[in-house]
């Protein structure tokens, strides 16, 4: 019987020698004509392991990892093709301690099948979703998603059931279905995964989506810089297309709907939806002032849904499950499960799906392992560069949208991204007040000046020049960044100022200066 490998195939793998793994692998069956084949899968999301090698044995699938070309004569000496005692091996791979803990409901194929195996896809639950979607009506969609609780999965946490419902019940000759897939934020990785490693289910999740509020054209806006997720999801588009799950009758049915990749420039303010739009029409990516909203005068004027990859991912899963499934899980208004991204100075990086309610410091010391460096934890960001400091003291806090918000801070996109007691949250300001100065798209005035005055403020506090004065301004400028900007950009750059600021003040007192001996 033909033994399968799994070599992944994601950027990440990618970077960490898995081409070079899957060919010395290719090598080693041909030398020692073995009955084998290579199954190039997406990644199970522990980062520290990549590349993880599978061996589907009769007992399951064996993970042996971190891989390198030289390990694998060395590999196939030991057996492994029989799942083989090594000491790269891991063992069953669902039962690594990091991937059993977790909670795949969105992430359940990532790393299990082939990206663009319409059959593999089918055969772990692909497509039930959408089967069960063509046998409702839109409305009762549109309830079941709203029902299922799903907010949206980079953001303000925005119920993705209203936002549906608004373009549904918008008129209009076109509806569009937009996917967000700007992923800027540190620390994230997810959109990409799932793109890389499960595109049908973007594609399933599009497509319900136009069903429920009548769109039939989709757009799917990622960045530039990720040549191997746009080859992809193009490559899943063509077959999904091919067999007729995509076009002028989804799977038979009355319903068309078909989409195309966009790729934008990669600037930071184009994740806002606004401003995504826009350049998604071909024009600069400047913020447009709302109302109207999007939902109502979206891409070309038309009403559109603006969704997160994640959000869109998650519909599949609610339709096929039911919303009281889906919604069982998680904690009060923050339903379902979150992709949390575990990444910086962690022992254990990587993509970790859970429901919502881990506490903070569960993430960081027993799922991430604390530091690499092995020095003590000073501060963890969430939500990407514009995303509050968290000290220890707050590491109680419950991973949800309301209890982060009720200590100045936000979950975003769910990016962890941990520093160590060698961070100097001064300089961490300082980084926010300029990332925003150069990502502003420049429309309005507290975001474009407030960031640069922002900067020099924090340079003079380093340097020692009215230390006092200058935190006070520093602190108004926030205030008048957060209240008075048009988007997040601006509005979310005084969470990290803010928070290193209050949890950090040691860090913003002035250097004393050293006297020269006389």
């Amino acid at each position: 019987m033909t033994v399968t490998i799994f070599v992944p195939r994601d950027a990440a793998s990618l970077a960490l020698g898995a081409d070079k793994v899957a060919t010395a692998i290719a090598q080693e069956i041909e030398l020692r004509g073995l009955d084998a084949r290579i199954v190039r899968n997406g990644s199970r999301g522990m980062a520290w392991l990549e590349p993880l090698v599978e061996v589907r044995t009769s007992a399951g699938r064996i993970a042996y990892g971190p891989v390198k070309a030289v390990d694998v004569a060395g590999l196939f000496d030991a057996g492994f093709l029989s799942g083989g005692d090594h000491p790269l091996c891991l063992g069953l791979t669902k039962e690594i301690p990091f991937l059993r803990q977790q909670t795949r409901l969105t992430f359940a194929r990532c790393g299990v099948t082939d990206p663009l195996s319409l059959d593999d896809y089918r055969h772990y639950q692909g497509l039930k979703g959408l089967e069960r979607a063509l046998a409702m009506s839109a409305p009762e969609i549109v309830q079941e998603v709203t029902d299922s609780g799903l907010r949206g999965r980079g953001g303000a946490g925005f119920p993705t059931g209203i936002k549906w419902k608004t373009v549904a019940d918008a008129a209009g000759p076109q509806k569009y279905i937009v996917c967000n897939a700007d992923e800027g934020d540190s620390g994230t990785f997810a959109d990409r995964m799932i793109m890389e490693g499960d595109p049908f289910v973007l594609i399933e999740g599009m497509i319900i989506a136009g069903i429920a509020t009548g769109a039939t054209k989709g757009y799917l806006y990622t960045r530039s810089e990720y040549p191997h997720a746009i080859e992809t999801m193009n490559a899943a588009i063509a077959i999904a297309r091919e067999a007729g799950i995509l076009g002028t009758s989804v799977m038979g049915s009355p319903y068309a709907f078909d989409m195309e990749v966009r790729a934008g420039a990669g600037a930071y303010v184009c994740g806002e939806e606004t401003s995504l739009l826009n350049s998604l029409e071909g024009k600069r990516g400047i913020v447009r002032a709302k109302p109207p909203l999007p939902a109502l005068k979206g891409f070309l004027g038309r009403p559109t849904v603006v969704n997160n990859v994640i959000s869109l991912a998650s519909v599949p899963v609610i339709m096929d499950r039911g919303a009281a499934f889906y919604r069982d899980f998680g904690m009060g208004r923050s339903r379902g499960t979150i992709p949390i991204q575990i990444a910086g100075n962690v022992k254990y990086g990587g993509l970790f799906e859970t429901a919502f309610g881990l506490t903070l410091g569960k993430i960081i010391d027993e799922i991430g392992g604390g530091t690499a460096t092995g020095r003590p934890v000073k501060a963890v960001q969430v939500g990407g560069p514009l995303g509050a400091y968290f000290p220890r003291e707050l590491f109680d806090t419950p991973f949800d949208y309301e209890a982060f918000a009720a200590r100045d801070g936000l979950i975003g996109h769910a990016g962890v991204v941990v520093f160590d007691d060698t961070a100097d949250m001064l300089k961490q300001a300082r980084f926010a007040m300029e990332f925003c100065a150069i990502e502003s798209c420049g429309k309005c005035t507290p975001c474009r000046i407030g960031s640069t005055r922002g900067v020099e403020t924090a340079d003079k506090i380093a340097r020692g020049i009215e230390p006092e004065k200058n935190k006070v301004l520093l602190a108004d400028l926030c205030n008048t960044m957060k209240f008075g900007s048009l988007c997040a950009l601006g509005g979310f750059t005084p969470y990290p100022v803010m928070s290193a600021m209050n949890h950090f003040p040691e860090d913003f007192a002035p250097t004393p200066l050293v006297e020269a001996a006389e």
